[in-house]
């Protein structure tokens, strides 16, 4: 498989740029020696290798979702500047 200019020119068009014809020949030869590279990937046996999601063995490091006691609404409002029938009390911002 190999792009040929008629298809860098398309792909340019779509994207609404104006290659020169130098970076038009440019851009076709760097999207062959791409896709060479790929069908050289392509020709490697990964029969006995297991799909992977990620190449690392990552863990989430987020802990379980689980119901535990909560902190004590009076713990909760010691350092509020001010509270008031248990809840925290903020200045108003509409009069």
């Amino acid at each position: 498989m190999s792009i040929t200019i008629k298809e860098v020119e398309h792909v340019a068009n779509l994207a609404r740029l104006q290659l020169s014809e130098q970076e038009q020949e440019k851009f076709t030869g760097q999207l062959n020696s791409i896709l060479h590279l790929a069908e050289k990937i392509n020709e490697l046996s990964t029969d006995d290798v297991e799909p992977t999601s990620h190449v690392l063995d990552i863990k989430n490091v987020m802990r379980k979702d689980e119901v535990v006691p909560s902190l004590p609404r009076e713990e909760a409002l010691r350092n509020a500047p001010s509270n008031e029938d248990g809840h925290f009390k903020v200045p108003p911002i509409i009069e």
